[in-house]
């Protein structure tokens, strides 16, 4: 299997973390997680189009908030990960260092997902009221900001209000962190549009560098958001999607959740990868590099 022979200094779910002193080296690999496990297949291409698909977004959004890259030219690569530097390309980010908000910064302007259990059992999602009479996957009025603590890996997120957001992180940061994550959204979602993509969520990372926020991490990919075709969407039912859904349905359908996640036959792992591919064709308008 390809890969670096360095000891990551972290590791996520699908990203590999080498710190470097001022500045982190994000590997993201082809793993993929479903349910907070990371299964055992990998999807090919996957990582490739997370990072891809993220520069594509730092590079549109960045008239709407600074980030945290440095580099993603291998020619920028420090010198002990040159001999790596066929597998590395194109599927890292050399960052500068940045002070994370202990927070996920979730949008929903969709309702889907945990959003809509809530609301079919209370009228509310992540407690924000909202009209009654919504379905599965109806657009919400205006699109609203539902924080989330961020878990280790094999626990669970937890949706948390607003308020008990600025309890964490006070309440100027909380204001600030829903704000950015709304204009962020928004510009995102229109430009989605346009290229016949709906965003129904996603997930952001906010930081501080130099006393500003700035936008990390990985950025609107099929991985930290809902993707689904605008020319197929229709209220009232679960909508086909690029995003890694296709995988957590083909488990719900296969998988008891007792032990292990069984392994993907190889037209889902196929078939994944070319949804992956798919969305990163259509919001980008261009081919994966």
């Amino acid at each position: 299997m390809a890969g670096i022979d360095i000891t990551p200094d972290a590791q996520g779910k699908v990203r590999d973390i080498y710190d470097l002193g001022d500045k982190l080296l994000l590997v993201a690999t082809d793993r993929i997680s479903a349910f907070d496990y990371i299964l055992e297949d990998e999807i090919p291409n996957k990582g490739k189009v997370l990072t891809q698909l993220s520069l594509f977004w730092l590079d549109l959004l960045s008239d709407v908030i600074d980030n945290h890259l440095i580099s993603a030219d291998v020619a920028d690569l420090p010198e002990q990960f040159k001999p790596y530097a066929d597998y590395l390309d194109g599927r890292f980010m050399l960052v500068k260092k940045a002070d994370m908000f202990p927070v996920e910064c979730i949008v929903r302007g969709y309702l889907a997902g945990s959003g809509l259990k809530e609301y079919q059992r209370e009228g509310t999602v992540c407690g924000i009221q909202l009209p009654e009479g919504l379905v599965n996957s109806s657009k919400l009025p205006e699109p609203i900001f539902t924080p989330s603590t961020k878990a280790e890996i094999g626990d669970h997120d937890e949706n948390i209000s607003f308020e008990r957001c600025a309890e964490i992180i006070g309440d100027e940061g909380a204001a600030a962190l829903r704000d950015l994550a709304l204009k962020v959204y928004t510009t995102a979602r229109d430009h989605a549009a346009e290229r016949g993509v709906i965003i129904a969520d996603t997930k952001f990372e906010f930081g501080v560098i130099d006393g500003n926020i700035i936008l990390a991490d990985e950025v609107l990919t099929p991985d930290s958001s809902r993707f689904w075709p605008g020319d197929e969407y229709a209220e009232g039912k679960d909508q086909p999607s690029f995003d890694k859904q296709y995988v957590r349905d083909w488990l719900n359908a296969n998988w008891d959740r007792t032990g292990a996640p069984p392994r993907l036959p190889q037209e889902v792992i196929d078939n994944t990868s070319a949804k992956y591919l798919q969305a990163y064709e259509l919001i980008t308008g261009k081919p994966l590099a």
